[in-house]
């Protein structure tokens, strides 16, 4: 995951049109993409289609000015979200860990830290008692925090020093990864094997920033980013991590990758337009080269992508034609559906940071702008449309 307040000019745009959001080839697209629109009031479709679960929004319960900015699980009924409260608030600003247990949400704490956490801009859950998280800390400092329902514990890093930012963390048995800028340069924490959250060790790349990470096994991984110019990704070997080959795109940038084992990996972000817009980005690896993809929505941001694994690929971003509706793009390589959120009647504009896929849930979070300039979190649950009452009588009849 995705994500992810710095410096340099390309990232801070991106990252203040989702700050609270939290928010780039002349390159081969594939064969004829076709994309499809599916609604929450959309009738029986075929096998594969989702819908939105929810008949209006809902929310991971967070405090006013709360926005959610990443989102990991195990399982439908073991999620994870970070995020921030009294955003606006330069004292009172919290970082948040919540949980969902298939039912309800419930925060989690940070024990015996009397700084606290400021921004938390990201989550990986290795298992369901190793969860990591990062962002910002009160002391200047990276947040690093590791737990589990039982509560988190802030983790203490040497290496970190006043001025670095960390934007994502991806986590396995084996190793977890942050990633984020030092000095103006591409910046890597890790730490694997027996001393895993104990002993780390940093790496740097070229100029510009790494925004979402993602690891396909101990000594495979992807992280993502931009230059200040154009899109940046890293790939981890055996032999540490170097920078990759992608193509040339003025203006790009990265914000999140999700890998699906050593030769299929996506990643999203945007390309900035002569008119100030930005045009979405998608990236898609194919074993041996980065290749662009292009998604049907011409005009939307892109935040965070997930997958099942098997590849189908889930990005989850803000559309400005549909400003009040939660969006999210289906991609399998070759075909592509735009899923729509419910549209409620008060004006809102809603950017949905991150997504992750378990079993037969997709889960999307991110927060609402109301037209008084009122954040509030926001969840969005998608999943297989209820069966057509026909459909089930039938199969009832035959059996």
């Amino acid at each position: 995951m995705t994500r992810r307040l710095i410096r340099r000019a390309v990232p801070l745009c991106v990252l203040s049109a989702g700050l609270l959001a939290g928010l780039l080839p002349r390159a081969t697209s594939v064969a004829h993409a076709h994309a499809g629109i599916v609604r929450a009031q959309a009738e029986r479709s075929p096998s594969g289609d989702e819908v939105a679960q929810d008949a209006g929004s809902s929310t991971g319960r967070l405090q006013p000015d709360g926005s959610l900015s990443d989102v990991a699980g195990l399982s439908a009924k073991d999620i994870w979200a970070v995020g921030q409260q009294n955003a606006w608030d330069f004292w009172r600003n919290q970082g948040i860990i919540t949980h969902w247990d298939g039912s309800s949400w419930s925060e989690v704490p940070i024990r015996g830290d009397a700084t606290g956490a400021g921004h938390l801009r990201s989550v990986a859950a290795a298992s369901a008692t190793e969860i990591w998280a990062v962002g910002d800390g009160h002391d200047a400092l990276p947040y690093v925090a590791k737990g589990s329902r039982d509560g988190f514990d802030r983790v203490g890093v040497p290496q970190l020093r006043t001025g670095d930012w960390l934007g994502g963390v991806a986590a396995s048995s084996g190793r977890v990864v942050a990633a984020g800028s030092r000095d103006g340069k591409a910046f890597l924490l890790s730490s694997g094997g027996s001393a895993k959250g104990t002993t780390w060790k940093t790496a740097q790349g070229p100029a510009g920033a790494l925004y979402g990470v993602a690891l396909a096994g101990r000594s495979d991984g992807w992280a993502v980013g931009d230059s200040g110019s154009g899109p940046l990704a890293m790939r981890l070997t055996g032999s540490g991590w170097k920078q990759a080959d992608l193509p040339e795109i003025k203006g790009g940038f990265l914000r999140d990758v999700y890998a699906d084992g050593r030769k299929r990996a996506v990643a999203v972000g945007g390309v900035y337009q002569s008119d100030g817009g930005i045009a979405p980005l998608v990236l898609d690896w194919d074993g041996r080269h980065w290749k662009r993809v292009t998604p049907p929505e011409r005009r939307a941001e892109l935040y965070g992508v997930t997958g099942d694994g098997d590849g189908l690929f889930w990005i989850s971003g803000y559309d400005p034609r549909h400003e009040a509706e939660g969006f999210l793009l289906r991609y399998d390589g070759s075909r592509w559906t735009t899923l729509r959120g419910p549209a409620p009647a008060e004006e809102r504009t809603v950017r949905l940071q991150a997504v992750a896929h378990v079993g037969d849930l997709t889960m999307a979070v991110g927060h609402t702008l109301d037209d008084k300039g009122r954040y509030t979190d926001l969840v969005e649950r998608f999943g297989p449309p209820p069966a057509d009452v026909s459909t089930v009588k039938a199969a009832s009849e035959a059996e």
